[in-house]
């Protein structure tokens, strides 16, 4: 029996390379490919896209081919994707023959978007970035029998998924995909520089123009910094605002969360609206009920949302750190822009608090104790056929231990069917949470307001990486952030600001961002390398 199962799931994926090899054969030949044509959807929010699908001015299948002939030029220069859906095109054909009949749409209809890696979508290989798991290398096909519930809400708003996106093996990277099974993506503003990781390729397909919504995730840094690389907004939730089972963990029980990659705060207010909120199949987002707005997140986006704000400043009293001297320069540019909309600034509250001498001496107690408790959780729910369904039988099937468990296991693996011992994490974050909350309070501070990262992004074979400004203590924390372009470097790589706030209070944050983007209008289209 289980050789025959097997036996099928390698025939799924087989038909599944080879029809996404024949799609992307087919489009090579595509007049949209021709040179120097524009691509016609360039940049383009889901407002118009909808407005021009109600208006009859194009189809959901003339925009999916689009997108699919851009990808099938570009994808060999930044390798944005593991594996196309071959099935798009017919999904766009049934948007378009519903929304012809006059049925019912979700408020996603017709909108293509992409997948991190780590999330499962049913019938689709879940290979973790890892090459024992890549069938393409050889390696052992996970196929999950049900989505994650992010991606059931998304298909049932009417998204239309193009595929899934590199991630480094494990999503154990902030920098680059560079460990992935399916080699380095690129970074959309230059494939010299870094992707920022680990949602590399879903940044990169959205900031590129390949989708135009994108579902990244995060334990440390891994919807921020990708953003912030590749001038796209992030959205990363509080804990438990958005269900995280059916994904790769390495701390689900404890800060992991699923967030949007978008070109506009308004899109990804759009998409977090879709995605956020409580599922049986997720019992920490019973924590969501009572603390999401009404009329959703796109209620508080407004040009005056900064007016008389209190918006606290970086300062060594939050990490003792130094911005380089064209960082500084970026910055301070954007907190005028920022004082320009009305906001009042406030230097360096966390001054005195403790906070950054608490931080720098966290050595336990971070929340990653839950992973192996976790992995065994997700590879139980990838269903009664799947290849592996324990972590035992992970280590054995492909006589490796992830490089992910090295870290975090140096001796033997504990057995996974315990409990983890949180005691120390929960330590760690009621202490975070006293101090952020008590210097927001102290200062009446309705948001803080900080470069992403304190250096120019790096260039992919520097070595370096990424230098975030608030990784890992949000995670920690479990405080929401998002964030916006705020700019460029002399180089061309994007600089990006945050707004952090207090938990579940994405909704204020996001209209914070969205006054300081219409404002400022940093976003740019990157020009791609054929």
């Amino acid at each position: 029996m289980r050789e025959s199962v097997r036996s099928h799931v390698w025939n799924r994926v087989i038909v599944l390379l080879a029809t996404a090899v024949i799609a992307i054969g087919s489009m090579l030949t595509s007049t949209a490919l021709a040179a120097g044509a524009p691509f016609p959807y360039e940049e383009i929010t889901v407002d118009e896209l909808l407005s021009g699908y109600e208006s009859g001015e194009y189809t959901a299948e003339e925009v999916v081919q689009a997108y699919l002939d851009r990808i099938a030029k570009y994808e060999p220069k930044y390798n944005a994707f593991t594996v196309l859906n071959p099935n798009v095109l017919e999904e766009a054909r049934e948007i378009d023959r519903k929304r012809k009949a006059g049925e019912k749409l979700g408020p996603l209809a017709g909108v293509p978007i992409v997948i991190k890696e780590s999330v499962d979508v049913a019938g689709f290989p879940s290979t973790m970035g890892w090459e024992p798991l890549a069938p393409e290398k050889g390696g052992i096909a996970l196929i999950p029998e049900k989505d994650a519930p992010v991606v059931a809400r998304l298909k049932e708003a009417g998204a239309l998924i193009i595929g899934k996106t590199n991630i480094p093996a494990f999503s154990a990277s902030g920098t680059s995909a560079s460990t992935s099974w399916d080699g380095d993506t690129y970074n959309a503003f230059g494939r010299q520089f870094a992707p920022g990781g680990s949602s590399s390729g879903t940044a990169m397909a959205v900031s590129g123009n390949f989708a135009v919504l994108g579902i990244a995730e995060e334990t440390g840094g891994s919807i921020q910094n990708p953003a912030a690389a590749q001038g796209v907004v992030g959205i990363k939730p509080t804990f438990g605002l958005v269900p995280n089972v059916g994904v790769v963990p390495l701390g689900g029980s404890t800060r992991d969360v699923i967030g949007p990659h978008a070109r506009t705060v308004k899109d990804a207010a759009r998409m977090l609206d879709v995605i956020a909120g409580y599922t049986h199949e997720d019992p920490k987002t019973v924590a969501a009920i009572g603390n999401m707005p009404e009329g959703g997140y796109m209620s508080r986006l407004n040009t005056q949302a900064l007016q008389g704000k209190r918006i606290g400043l970086l300062g060594p009293g939050w990490r003792d750190m130094e911005l380089t001297p064209e960082t500084q320069e970026l910055y301070d540019k954007a907190i005028q822009d920022l004082e320009a909309q009305g906001a009042i600034v406030v230097p360096d509250p966390f001054a005195g608090s403790g906070f950054a001498e608490y931080v720098a001496g966290i050595t336990t107690g971070n929340g990653i104790e839950s992973l192996i408790y976790d992995f065994q959780d997700y590879l139980e729910r990838l269903g009664p056929d799947a290849a592996v369904r324990s972590v035992e039988e992970l280590l054995e099937k492909t006589g490796q231990k992830p490089s992910v468990f090295e870290r975090y296991y140096a001796e033997d693996v504990p057995d996974p069917s315990g409990e983890p011992d949180l005691s120390e994490f929960i330590e760690v974050r009621t202490h975070l949470l006293n101090i952020f909350n008590a210097v927001m309070d102290k200062y009446e501070l309705d948001a803080l307001f900080f470069p992403q990262m304190y250096k120019e992004t790096p260039t992919l074979d520097s070595g370096e990486n990424i230098g975030a400004t608030t990784v890992s203590e949000i995670n920690m924390a479990g405080v929401p952030l998002v964030t916006v372009p705020g700019g460029y470097y002399k180089s061309g790589a994007p600089f990006a600001v945050v707004f952090v706030g207090k938990m579940w209070s994405e909704a204020e944050l996001l209209g914070y961002a969205y006054d300081y983007e219409q404002a400022t209008k940093h976003r740019k289209a990157p020009v791609l390398e054929e």
